[in-house]
């Protein structure tokens, strides 16, 4: 039964999720994105505007898929936002904003379409839909984390996932911020009325303080594994996940390596190795 998983998964991915929220899923399966990204489409009951986070791959027949969706709610998609950078978020992001003559906005320069970015803090509203800006960096630097109020929901980009863990993608990820990301989103969870996480990949969590739990514990318990396979004599990261990593699936030892690197470094600018 999903309440006796972590975070207490919905049982289908894909579809309206909450009031403002409905996921259309990009066809890109794999290890890495589980059942493929998902596409957030937000908007305000009563609104016709409408906000796309994450467009997903270059696939056209998925970017249609999400304008069409948005069209035959009656809606025009006025703005597209990024959670962060990798391609599976984000490749498609410049064909979406040609099919809907968008902005795009993003943490980094590199990502936006139009003058405006992002940033921890900012509060959006388009089309009476209030949307918060969260700073979540640790498996990007530039992962965002938005916080729908309304609906109680975070929409989490990789930082947390529907199914299972994340990596923290070395060099560029840190162990450290995300650690702290990870407690910032504890405290929402904890303190400010977020019950549910929209996830970049996977089911709708419906416990987001049960997630963040679970994936603060799961992170505490790799890092001491990874400190003891240092201390048995490994002495590099491929080492460390052949030891750590064992009933992990083999299709994802590079991510874990990435991981690893990242907990590495983290250990070593805490003199614990």
């Amino acid at each position: 039964m999903s309440g006796l998983l972590p975070g207490d998964p919905a049982d289908h991915v894909g579809g309206a999720a909450t009031p403002r929220a409905q996921c259309v899923l990009a066809p890109n399966p794999s290890p890495m994105t589980l059942d493929g990204t998902n596409t957030w489409l937000l908007s305000e009951p009563g609104s016709d505007l409408a906000v796309v986070i994450d467009p997903g791959p270059l696939d056209e027949t998925h970017l249609r898929r999400v304008v069409s969706t948005a069209e035959q709610q009656g809606k025009r998609i006025a703005l597209t936002l990024l959670t962060h950078g990798h391609a599976d978020h984000a490749e498609g992001a410049a064909r979406f904003a040609e099919l809907t003559g968008t902005a795009v906005r993003a943490l980094d320069p590199a990502l936006r379409l139009g003058e405006e970015g992002l940033h921890g803090g900012q509060r959006l509203e388009i089309g009476g839909l209030d949307l918060r800006v969260v700073a979540t960096p640790g498996h990007t630097s530039d992962s965002l984390t938005f916080h729908l109020p309304a609906d109680g929901a975070i929409l989490t980009g990789d930082t947390v996932l529907g199914r299972g863990t994340t990596m923290v993608a070395h060099p560029d990820g840190r162990l450290g911020d995300y650690l702290a990301s990870l407690r910032r989103l504890h405290a929402m969870a904890a303190e400010h009325g977020v019950r549910t996480v929209l996830p970049g990949h996977g089911p709708v969590l419906a416990d987001a303080l049960g997630a963040v739990d679970y994936y603060l514990a799961h992170r505490a318990g790799r890092l001491a594994q990874v400190e003891t396979a240092v201390e048995a004599g490994c002495r590099t990261a491929a080492e460390v996940v052949a030891r750590v990593y064992a009933d992990v699936d083999r299709a994802l030892w590079p991510a874990a390596e990435l991981s690893v690197r990242a907990q590495l470094r983290y250990l070593e600018e805490h003199g614990l190795i």
